[in-house]
């Protein structure tokens, strides 16, 4: 059976055109992703929590009425769990 030639390698392209290293770039989360994460979800699920618990007798509570105080709650969750995606 024949075999296949052997192709030669390349230079590294991580040199530049004056022979330089370049220093690598670091993809990867953001420090503060994690707590503001975290943060988002419990502060969804608390403002609705404190919605059905007392929110008739929370002034801007009342005022939103129960469509945007449950909105306000699932955005931040939304929100929390798009952030999650990010996360590794």
């Amino acid at each position: 059976m024949p075999v296949s030639k052997v192709r030669k390698k390349k230079q590294s392209s991580r040199t530049s055109a004056q022979g330089a290293q370049q220093t690598p770039v670091h993809i990867g989360p953001k420090p503060w992703l994690a707590p503001l994460m975290v943060t988002l979800l419990v502060l969804g699920l608390a403002w609705i929590v404190v919605f059905y618990i007392a929110g008739d007798q929370i002034g801007f509570m009342q005022s939103l009425g129960n469509l945007g105080n449950v909105l306000i709650g699932f955005v931040l969750i939304g929100v929390g769990f798009a952030l999650s995606t990010k996360w590794r």
